[in-house]
């Protein structure tokens, strides 16, 4: 059975050694001192070891069944989403004012990722809430803040959100669900949605259900679209429940993964929902949830992949399979251990690099988010506005690539339900898909966030990259293995983007064709850019005489390998994109 061990050391290496938050001037940061992270993120990691983990396999093995129309959870679910509520875990990062810790966001999303490791599907009802909470929080009216956040954030009620219909997921300009305006502010709500996430439970007294509907009269296509609060159950003035709202779960999905989390098709018949933001601009509202669940995906990608690395390093460690070549390691026992073997070392510092560069990416993303929130900087909005596809897409593509890397070292073993690392994989593929499927990302990507502002984010990217190299070259080993390859990759990345402009203009597709290699070239410098970082910070503490000398050679050797083995990528990923569409395009339909 697998294992989980929360990466305390590590996160707190990214949050003070590299981010080093307290110097930071985003409110807030300045209490992050070193005993008070390590305080929370201790007890998060044995809350997630000890109560999560082990429900795990359950809510994988049970799944959740439909029952009169109430979905019961897996065995042990409620009882751990109580632990969750009594310890205010629901409510690290949200506001005070409605009954949050008031936490930075950053705290919440280091929490995030143990509890993500852990047991991925219970932690999205938590997660889905926390989206819902956000969008109500800056879009709604105060009456219906007061009305839904106390609860939401303690999570005595939860949330959802709603946008897929049967016939329509990406392009949400075609859906059909009506909202009728009922003369008293309220609105009937009528439509199905599909693939909502824990859409029906018993966990809670009530599911706030964020839906996304077209007012009738409206403007056609995604400009009338309006979002709409539909409780499941109607909720009296002095906040008490009332009757049963016309919402109703049709059935539950049968999934590959993520078996815990119930995903339901949801049926509503002239529901009561009421306007959350301004008539036909549902969009804007929704993507206060979005920009934030897709930094929540993007974790989920790179955290079942911690999570299957630590257990495969054990089992690399433990399992006795042939001789090193160089001679025996294990003179005594009939075969040495795995792990002397090159090929399973190759396979186990892909996924250690991709791992913990991807834990400094997150982290730093939502730092951004912050930033832009707590300071209102206009430029950190946009920073992360244009990397939120970068951590989505390509987080999420390679976190499914390394749980299946690390289903690999366990051989036979690891494709038998008995070891669990299948479920790690099977888990880690939704990631690519919700939230908006990577190839949409992009081409959002490169069709729209290049493009913003007038290309100001991604040249202050380009900015940032290159005063980071300005600012810490002069050290020849430091240069060598760190920033040289930094810089090649960064010429790469501009010469993808000049090759966008240049060609891109006359035909379209010769930029769409190779928007999905430049997502994973952004993705790459961004990780090498952390790496850089990471590997200046773990330099500066040998230097400044830190104790654990294993710790932080282990950070430099784990970042060489990330610059030397995995950046050099990104000239891949160009001559791919240079090749144009018309390799891309050439055939027909039919010839398919």
């Amino acid at each position: 059975m697998p294992t989980y061990t929360a990466p305390v050391k590590d996160m707190q290496f990214v949050l003070h050694d590299v981010l080093k938050v307290t110097e930071s001037s985003i409110p807030g940061y300045d209490e992050l001192e070193a005993d008070f992270t390590s305080a929370i993120l201790e007890e998060a990691g044995k809350v997630s070891s000890e109560v999560l983990q082990p429900l795990n396999v359950v809510g994988d093995k049970e799944g959740c069944v439909l029952e009169n129309g109430v979905v019961r959870t897996p065995k042990g679910f409620k009882e751990a989403f109580e632990v969750m509520k009594e310890g205010g875990w629901t409510a690290l990062d949200c506001d005070p004012e409605y009954g949050g810790q008031g936490l930075p966001y950053l705290m919440g999303t280091a929490v995030g990722e143990m509890m993500v490791s852990a047991n991925m599907a219970f932690n999205m009802y938590q997660g889905l809430t926390h989206g819902a909470y956000s969008a109500i929080h800056a879009h709604g009216t105060d009456a219906q803040k007061q009305m839904y956040l106390p609860k939401m954030v303690s999570c005595e009620w939860t949330g959802t959100m709603n946008l897929t219909e049967p016939h329509c997921g990406t392009d949400l300009g075609l859906m059909r669900t009506k909202a009728a305006p009922q003369g008293d502010g309220t609105y009937k709500i009528s439509g199905q949605k599909i693939f909502i996430s824990a859409g029906e439970h018993d966990m809670s007294d009530n599911i706030i259900h964020l839906v996304l509907a077209k007012i009738e009269g409206g403007p056609e296509g995604i400009k009338g679209v309006s979002l709409f609060i539909v409780p499941k159950f109607m909720v009296n003035e002095d906040g008490s429940l009332g009757a049963r709202n016309g919402v109703s779960v049709g059935s539950i999905e049968e999934k590959m993964g993520i078996h815990g989390n119930s995903t339901c098709v949801m049926n509503y018949d002239e529901a009561t929902g009421y306007l959350l933001g301004t008539e036909h601009k549902g969009m804007r509202a929704m993507f206060t949830m979005m920009n934030e669940a897709r930094l929540g995906v993007g974790l989920q990608g790179y955290a079942q992949a911690a999570v299957a690395y630590e257990n495969a390093v054990v089992y690399a460690n433990d399992r006795l399979q042939g001789r090193d070549v160089t001679g025996a390691k294990n003179p005594n026992g009939p075969a040495d251990p795995l792990i002397v073997h090159p090929d399973i070392r190759r396979n186990l510092m892909d996924q250690k690099s991709f791992v913990e560069g991807a834990r400094a990416f997150t982290f730093w993303g939502a730092s951004m988010i912050d930033k832009a929130h707590r300071e209102e900087d206009a430029d950190a909005d946009g920073l992360i506005s244009l990397l939120t596809p970068v951590i989505k897409g390509f987080l999420t593509d390679k976190g499914f690539e390394y749980a299946t890397a690390a289903q690999q070292v366990y051989g036979g073993h690891g494709y038998i339900e008995e070891w669990g690392m299948s479920q790690f994989a099977r888990d880690a593929r939704i990631a690519m898909i919700y939230e908006g499927a990577n190839g949409v990302q992009a081409l959002d990507l490169v069709g729209r966030k290049l493009a913003l502002d007038g290309g100001k984010h991604v040249m202050a990217f380009f900015d940032l990259v290159k005063t980071f190299i300005k600012d810490n070259s002069g050290d020849e080993e430091f240069d060598k293995a760190f920033l040289e390859p930094l810089k090649a990759a960064s010429k790469d990345l501009q010469a993808a983007g000049m090759y966008f402009m240049q060609n891109g203009m006359k035909n379209p597709n010769n930029a769409l064709s190779g928007s999905y290699d430049f997502m994973h070239m952004f993705g790459h410098v961004c990780l090498g850019l952390m790496w850089a970082k990471m590997g200046k910070a773990a330099m500066d503490a040998l230097a400044a005489g830190a104790s654990d000398t294993e710790f932080y050679e282990t950070k430099i050797a784990t970042g060489r390998y990330y610059m030397a083995r995995q950046l050099p990528a990104t000239g891949m990923h160009l001559a791919r994109i240079e090749s144009g569409a018309d390799t891309v395009m050439a055939l027909d339909a039919a010839n398919f």
